[in-house]
C-alpha cells in the first residue's frame, strides 16, 4: 500500500486546509449523495445538518436534528466512502460536557472533523434572520472540551461564529481569533456579505478559514479560484447537491405527471445501470457468489 493510500483521512484534510488553496467541498445529506461526490473526484465530503433535516424530515434548518440523527448518518456515510468526512454538529447539542460526548460519538462513527457553532440552541440556518449567539466564554469552553475529547490528533475542530449578523464583523473576527487560541484548528465566520469582508476574514485570522456558499444566500458566490487567491482553506457548498436533486426530481416528475410515462432519458434521470453502479451492485453480486460457493 502506498504512503498516500495509508494516510489518515483527517491528516489529508488538515494538509489540504493548511495549504489554503480553496478546497472545494460539497455537502451531502445522505450516503448516496456522499457517494456521488466521491465518484466525481472531490477531495472531501461535508455532512450538512441542514441537508439532513431537509432530506429526511422535510423540515427547515431550525435545530430539529439531534446527535443520534447525526451519528447514524455519519456512520452510513463513513461506510460508503473513503474521503475525509466533515460533520456539521450544530451547537454540539448542549454545554461543554455535551460537546465532549458529541465529539467522542461522532469520531467513533467515522467523522474526521466536527463543526461547532456559537448559536443559542435551538440553532437556525446561518443565512436565516433572527439568530442569537451565546457568550464568547461559553463557546470557548465548548471548544476546549472538543479539543480534549478527540482521540486522533488530526480529528479537526472547526469553530463557527454566527456573530457577523448580530454584532457585526469586528465582533465575529474577535470571536474567531479567540476560538483559534482555544485550540480550534479551523474557524468559520458565517454569512459575510461582501468581498471586502471576505478578504478581511481570510487575511486577519491565524488558522485556515471556511467560506460557506449558500446558493441564494448572503455571501457572494465567487469562483473557488478567487477564494483560494484570498487565502481561504475551504470553499463549502453545503447544499448544492440537495438543491440540484430537488430540481432534478421536480423536472422528472413533472414530465411523468404531464405525459403519463417517463423514459430512461439521461437528460432527466440517471439510467438504471448508473444507479446500480453508484450503489455498488456489482460488488454485492460478487460477494453473494463468493459466500454462496463457500
Amino acid at each position: 500500500m502506498s504512503s498516500s493510500a495509508a494516510q489518515h483521512p483527517g491528516t489529508a484534510l488538515r494538509q489540504a486546509l493548511d495549504a489554503r488553496r480553496g478546497l472545494l467541498v460539497p455537502g451531502a445529506g445522505n450516503a448516496l449523495a456522499a457517494r456521488v461526490i466521491e465518484s466525481l473526484g472531490f477531495e472531501a465530503v461535508y455532512l450538512s445538518g441542514a441537508g439532513l433535516t431537509n432530506n429526511f424530515y422535510g423540515m427547515p434548518d431550525l435545530g430539529f436534528v439531534g446527535l443520534e440523527d447525526i451519528a447514524r448518518h455519519t456512520a452510513a456515510i463513513r461506510d460508503a466512502i473513503a474521503l475525509p468526512l466533515i460533520v456539521d454538529a450544530d451547537t454540539g447539542f448542549g454545554n461543554a460536557l455535551n460537546v465532549r460526548h458529541t465529539v467522542r460519538t461522532l469520531e467513533r462513527a467515522g467523522a474526521n472533523a466536527i463543526q461547532l457553532e456559537d448559536q443559542v440552541m435551538p440553532k437556525k440556518c446561518g443565512h436565516f434572520a433572527g439568530k442569537a449567539v451565546v457568550g464568547k466564554q461559553e463557546m470557548l469552553g465548548k471548544i476546549k472540551a472538543a479539543v480534549d475529547a478527540r482521540q486522533h490528533p488530526d480529528f479537526l475542530i472547526i469553530a463557527r461564529t454566527d456573530a457577523r449578523a448580530i454584532h457585526g464583523l469586528d465582533d465575529a473576527l474577535d470571536r474567531a481569533r479567540a476560538f483559534a487560541e482555544a485550540g480550534a484548528d479551523v474557524t468559520f465566520v458565517e454569512a459575510p456579505t461582501g468581498i471586502d469582508e471576505l478578504r478581511r476574514i481570510a487575511a486577519e485570522l491565524p488558522v485556515p478559514q471556511i467560506v460557506n456558499i449558500v446558493i441564494g444566500g448572503k455571501t457572494p458566490a465567487l469562483p473557488a479560484a478567487e477564494f483560494a487567491a484570498m487565502g481561504f482553506g475551504l470553499v463549502l457548498y453545503a447544499n448544492a447537491a440537495l438543491q440540484g436533486a430537488v430540481r432534478g426530481m421536480t423536472n422528472a416528475l413533472s414530465q411523468l405527471q404531464r405525459d403519463g410515462e417517463l423514459p430512461e432519458d439521461p437528460a432527466l434521470v440517471a439510467t438504471f445501470a448508473e444507479r446500480q453502479s453508484l450503489v455498488q451492485k456489482p460488488l454485492f453480486d460478487a460477494l453473494d457468489e463468493k459466500y454462496a460457493g463457500s
